[in-house]
């Protein structure tokens, strides 16, 4: 019995690192904005944990001495298994694919989860502070290397409904050569971001431009007059 409760010790620990890895990279893509956020990325970590868990002690009670079996067949199917979720996150907008990254952080959180489960915790580990290096690390050094590459960014606008603020908005993109691949608006009330005796809808816009570093257009479409605020809420898939 105190052999069993130290196994089941173990295990507890191994899905608990899991959790951990998991929702450290589920928090990235979460403050991106991305649809996969903690919840979706600790789900499949822990999942993937317990799926190797299962294949590697859940049927000893069942199998006979003579009997050989290969504890890598459950966790083998994770592999495939995943792909529903990730194919999920992908989508096409304009001819542009959205989600990559997230459906591949979704698999890498899968392994990384399966590798707790194995009791692999340097290797899942290193694979998590891997995955923060290629999603932060990278994106910089690109840019380093090569400034003037074309990426894609979403902005968000807050300006005053009513004053043709959306055609200069669209004009000052275009004379910095990036090109508007879609937006939304929607309308609120918002007393609290009107200048005295001015009334009227604030009007938040979240635009998807595509062209060269996006700095310089930030400011140009802060200076713009009944534009309130501009923010960028997302600089990479």
């Amino acid at each position: 019995m105190e052999a069993q409760l130290v196994a089941w010790g173990w295990q507890a620990l191994y899905l608990f690192e899991a959790l951990v890895f998991s929702t450290l990279i589920g928090l990235e893509r979460q403050a991106r904005h991305k649809d996969a956020g903690t919840r979706t990325h600790a789900l499949v970590g822990v999942g993937s944990a317990l799926f190797v868990i299962i294949g590697k002690y859940g049927f000893m009670d069942v199998l006979a001495a003579n009997v050989r079996v290969d504890p890598s067949r459950v966790a083998a199917q994770i592999v495939s298994g995943i792909g529903f979720i990730g194919a999920g996150v992908v989508f096409t907008q304009r001819s542009h694919v959205r989600g990559l990254t997230t459906a591949a952080s979704i698999w890498m959180t899968a392994a990384i989860g399966s590798a707790c489960g194995a009791g692999l915790f340097v290797p899942a580990l290193a694979c998590t502070v891997f995955y923060f290096l290629a999603v932060t690390l990278l994106p910089f050094i690109t840019k380093l290397i090569a400034p003037g590459i074309s990426n894609d960014d979403m902005l968000r606008l807050k300006y005053r409904d009513g004053h043709g603020i959306l055609r200069s908005i669209l004009s000052v993109c275009a004379q910095h050569g990036v090109s508007v691949e879609g937006f939304s608006t929607r309308k609120s009330k918002n007393h609290d971001d009107e200048e005295p005796g001015s009334r009227g809808h604030i009007v938040s816009a979240d635009l998807e431009v595509r062209g060269r570093d996006s700095k310089e257009l930030i400011g140009d479409l802060s200076d713009i007059d009944g534009v309130i605020s501009v923010t960028r809420i997302n600089n990479n898939d």
